[in-house]
Formats: structure tokens, C-alpha cells, sequence
């Protein structure tokens, strides 16, 4: 008979993963650690579908994960999974990035040429707003269909991967996404209670 090989157990295994980063909070490396192992595979699949680029999405990756070591006092497991607050942290510094590297594709020769425009500060707070809208309503679905739909999403994964991630049939990963899509689609459609639904106004000039 062969030697059986036992896998060494990870210190924090049993934990859930707001209670790692309130580890991280005390400065505790091994839970750093033990966070990038349960999504650092994840984070990349992000940072590569966003960036296009194995070297920037591991940069993206490094900068998100030392943001969340400096600034996991202000995570709030109330307001947020701490998968989603550290998929978000990977998806804005992706976003910069990408930002960056448009800028600099577009930097003009001419010192005194004009820089490109970047969008008028109603996009930027269009866009901001709807962001908001989109994240409100995710916290308002079942746990399951916002853990398939953010996975999907933030991570890139195919129904099949979610499937095999979640141990769960991929009929059912598939009825959680068609589910929690349409809930998110009747939830983005209708304005808040007591609420107009947002327009642009008019402009006056």
C-alpha cells in the first residue's frame, strides 16, 4: 500500500472571510495570506478580463491586495461580502490602469496641444450614480444568486466553473443566474420608494 499524504490544514480555513479581514485589520500576515489563497485566483481572472495584460492584471492584483492590508479597519461587513469590497478594490485599480496606459497611449507630442477629453462631469456622475444603483440592487437579491452573479461578473467565470467552484449542479448555477438576473432587472428598472426615476435634465443653453 502507498503512503498516504496528508495536506497540511491552513491556520484560518475555518474562518469566513469577514473574519479574515478583520485579522488583516490586526495586521496578522497569515491572514493576508490566507485571503489571497481563497481569491487571488479570482482577483486575476478580474484584473486579465479588464486589462488585456498577464503583467498589469498581476500589477493590478499586487496594489489591490496591499490596499486591502492598509485599509481593512475601514471594511464594514455590514454593507458588503468582503469577497465583493476586495473584487471591488481589484476592479478600480484594474480601471486605473487602463486609464493610465490610455492616457498614456494618447499623450500628444506637441506640448501645447490640448489633452483628449475624458467626459463631462455629468458622465462622470451618470456613470457614478448608476454604479450605485447597480450595487444597491445586488444587495437585495438571495445570497446564492448575488454569490453566482458576482462571480460571473467580478471574476469571469463560466457557468461550468461556477458549477465545479460551488459544488452545485450547473442546472441549478443556471437557474440562480436567470433568477437573480431578472429580480436585478426588475429591481434597476423602478425607482426607489418615494423617488422619481433619475433623467438628465435639459440643458438651458
Amino acid at each position: 500500500m502507498g503512503k498516504t499524504v496528508y495536506a497540511m490544514p491552513r491556520a484560518f480555513a475555518h474562518l469566513s472571510d469577514e473574519a479574515v479581514v478583520a485579522l488583516i485589520a490586526r495586521s496578522d500576515e497569515q491572514a493576508l495570506a490566507e485571503l489571497y489563497d481563497r481569491f487571488g485566483r479570482v482577483a486575476y481572472g478580474l484584473a486579465r478580463r479588464i486589462l488585456r495584460d498577464e503583467s498589469l492584471a498581476e500589477d493590478a492584483v499586487q496594489d489591490a491586495f496591499l490596499t486591502a492590508w492598509r485599509r481593512a479597519d475601514t471594511f464594514m461587513p455590514e454593507r458588503a461580502k468582503a469577497s465583493t469590497w476586495l473584487l471591488t478594490l481589484v476592479h478600480r485599480r484594474a480601471v486605473d490602469l487602463v486609464r493610465r496606459e490610455d492616457r498614456r497611449r494618447a499623450e500628444p507630442i506637441d506640448d501645447t496641444a490640448e489633452p483628449p477629453a475624458v467626459g463631462t462631469a455629468e458622465d462622470v456622475v451618470w456613470l457614478r450614480f448608476e454604479r450605485e444603483r447597480v450595487q444597491l440592487a445586488l444587495r437585495q437579491l438571495p445570497d446564492q444568486q448575488r454569490e453566482a452573479l458576482e462571480l460571473a461578473y467580478y471574476g469571469g467565470f463560466t457557468q461550468s466553473e461556477l458549477a465545479e467552484r460551488l459544488g452545485q449542479p450547473i442546472g441549478t448555477i443556471k437557474s440562480r443566474m436567470f433568477s437573480g438576473l431578472g429580480r436585478l432587472r426588475d429591481l434597476l428598472a423602478e425607482p426607489e420608494p418615494g423617488e422619481r426615476k433619475w433623467e438628465p435634465r435639459p440643458s438651458t443653453t
